[in-house]
């Protein structure tokens, strides 16, 4: 006869996995820890060039001191080679540093930063807290929107320059170019230009492979309208998009705003949240500048007309090269302590430079300052403005200055937007919200208030209506609180916001679901006659499918929103994501050992005492 084998768990196995639940609920704990320690908000003073000195500690302090600022501590950090100055209160570091950047600006470079109080053993592991949003650590929230036609605009107009550079170099006759309408290029031949409009047509269109073109005969004229069709529309205002967003976070980095939100909304917004920013002006005017810098050789006779300091000059309208040619920018003074903006280009740009200048030495070269400005009906246009006219005193290659630029505040804002680069939509806010640290705190002590009074009701009824089976869930559900914020801490782009919170008091009421569902079927075998082992392994195994069914699709609610929603929403849907995954691995994996560990090793001890009885009695 034969018997079915059923699968049999061996000793060193079931051990195994005990070890590696408890290893990951220590590895959890541990990314969870970091929580306990508030981050300090200071200034970070560093060096403008590797090598140069910073001002004393008692400098910085006598500066502070005079604008009526209270230090709290200043110390000199030997190895970033700066110094760290905390405030009372934290929240004055913004206006601080704005002092300091006008006293100190020569030599320094002043940011606001965050300083970990963990232990260091715990900063070696490389863990921190969990980053807080808006609505807990304040700060300022930006919606902007990206004017995409704007930029397309643009593009067909730098288009149409090439068409006439390349014109002109190529010594094209008989052939002309037209702007009809803001999104099309017109190339427009006599009969004898014809063969002029196809070689013209075909460079561009390999120059820029996203154009169409369509050819047509009017008249003794032959037009080939040259626009951009659905595809390469929709291709290019993606990119437009993508470039924004990208430029926007080097720029809040340049600002050393580290734990800042930057996303997509929408077709043509932008969301950005700046947690822990008390002044705004210093990042809306970063953010939301759209400046551009470009090169441009002088022309006496047409060209672009455009004002400079001094009345009006013409430029040669095709830039020698522009913000994209530039590797990097830094603000500093000449030999007579006047700003100036030191660039590096990149190898294409130092050789566009090159070329240009020599072949022009003693030549004056402008410096052509461009940003989208709205005017009083809200219409955006774009403004230009020469802030430098130099002679090219030699042959200049990747290293040279921008002079003359006024303030310092200006130098430095402008080898910011530099280093971040340029835009090349304009971008409008339409939303500005500021709050305030205060607020936050209070949002961050009533949230967890909520969070307290939750859990502990929850352990009390869970304990009261089910004694021993409901110490098993008070333990898994605070388990499962510490895994939760530890895979918060340790995931990144993770941001815990007031909705957040939310979630985290429901993720308890769905673990505290999951035990009441298993322990009610345990409850069910106990009364037709189980024993106790027999009735939890069989609880477990019947409560599994309804636990994975509604937590599935409260899953999919979850994904759906994370998928579409913003800020708060997002944070909601993020912690009750991951509530989900530990919930589940708490409630159903962590309470089944401690149940085999609260019940199962009892009984076998009680088995094993009774069995040496009997043969005790047998013996004697």
């Amino acid at each position: 006869m034969f018997k079915s084998k059923k699968s049999v768990r061996t000793p060193w196995q079931a051990h195994l996995k005990r070890m590696v639940i408890l290893l990951v609920i220590i590895a959890l704990g541990l990314c969870a820890l970091p929580n306990f320690y508030q981050n300090n908000t200071v200034l970070r003073i560093s060096p403008l060039k590797a090598g140069d000195e910073i001002p004393s500690p008692d400098v910085i302090q006598q500066v502070l001191l005079q604008h009526q600022f209270n230090v709290a501590t200043i110390r000199s950090n030997t190895d970033s080679a700066s110094t760290e100055v905390m405030l009372i209160p934290q929240t004055a570091s913004a206006a601080a540093q704005e002092v300091l950047s006008d006293a100190l600006h020569a030599n320094v470079t002043v940011k606001v930063a965050e300083q970990s109080t963990a232990p260091i053993w715990l900063q070696k592991l490389g863990l921190s807290p969990i980053k807080l949003g808006l609505d807990l650590n304040g700060g300022v929230l930006f919606v902007l929107k990206v004017d995409t036609d704007k930029a397309l605009e643009k593009r067909m107009e730098n288009i149409a320059l090439e068409a006439q550079a390349f014109r002109v170099k190529e010594k094209l006759h008989g052939v002309r170019i037209e702007r009809s309408t803001t999104n099309n290029v017109e190339l427009i031949a006599l009969p004898k230009g014809q063969d002029a409009l196809r070689q013209l047509q075909a460079a561009l269109l390999k120059q820029f492979p996203q154009l169409s073109a369509v050819t047509h005969q009017q008249g003794n004229l032959q037009r080939s309208t040259l626009s951009y069709n659905e595809e390469g529309k929709a291709t290019f205002e993606k990119q437009t998009m993508i470039q924004a967003l990208t430029t926007l976070r080097s720029r809040i980095e340049e600002l050393g705003i580290t734990e800042a939100v930057t996303q997509r909304q929408g077709a043509n917004y932008i969301r950005i949240e700046l947690p822990g920013v008390q002044d705004p002006t210093a990042a809306k005017r970063i953010i939301g500048a759209t400046a551009q810098l470009s090169f441009h050789a002088l022309q006496d006779v047409g060209g672009k007309a455009v004002k400079a300091e001094h009345g009006i000059v013409n430029l040669n309208p095709l830039a020698i090269f522009s913000g994209a040619d530039i590797d990097s920018a830094q603000a500093g003074r000449d030999d007579y302590g006047k700003p100036l903006v030191q660039l590096h280009l990149t190898s294409q740009g130092g050789a566009k430079m090159l070329r240009f200048s020599r072949n022009n030495v003693g030549k004056p070269m402008a410096t052509l300052y461009s940003e989208y400005v709205a005017d009083s009906r809200g219409e955006i246009h774009e403004n230009s403005t020469v802030i430098s006219v130099a002679t090219i005193q030699q042959v200049l290659g990747q290293r040279f200055s921008i002079t003359n630029m006024g303030s310092w505040q200006k130098a430095e804002d402008l080898a910011l937007l530099l280093r971040a680069g340029s835009l090349d939509a304009p971008l409008t806010i339409v939303t500005e919200r500021t709050i305030g640290p205060s607020l936050g705190a209070q949002n961050i002590n009533s949230g967890f208030k909520a969070l307290a009074l939750g859990l502990s009701l929850t352990l009390g009824f869970m304990l009261l209506w089910y004694r021993k089976l409901g110490v098993i869930a008070c333990i898994a559900l605070v388990a499962n609180l510490v895994c939760l914020i530890g895979l918060m801490s340790l995931l990144p782009n993770v941001v815990l916001t007031l909705p957040g919170i939310a979630g985290l008091v429901l993720t308890i009421g769905m673990a505290v679901d999951t035990n009441v569902i298993i322990f009610e079927r345990i409850k069910e075998e106990r009364k037709q006659g189980s024993r106790m082992v027999t009735a939890l392994q069989r609880g477990y195994q019947q409560a599994q499918s309804s636990i994975v069914d509604a937590n599935l699709t409260t899953m999919i609610t979850a994904l759906v929103l994370m998928a579409i929603g913003y800020g708060p929403i997002k944070g909601f849907a993020i912690t009750l994501a991951l509530g989900i995954v530990t919930s589940m691995f708490c409630g159903v994996v962590v309470s089944a050992q401690l149940s085999h560990w609260f019940y199962r090793a009892p009984e076998l001890a009680n088995r094993t005492i009774e069995n040496n009885s009997v043969k005790g009695v047998q013996h004697g």
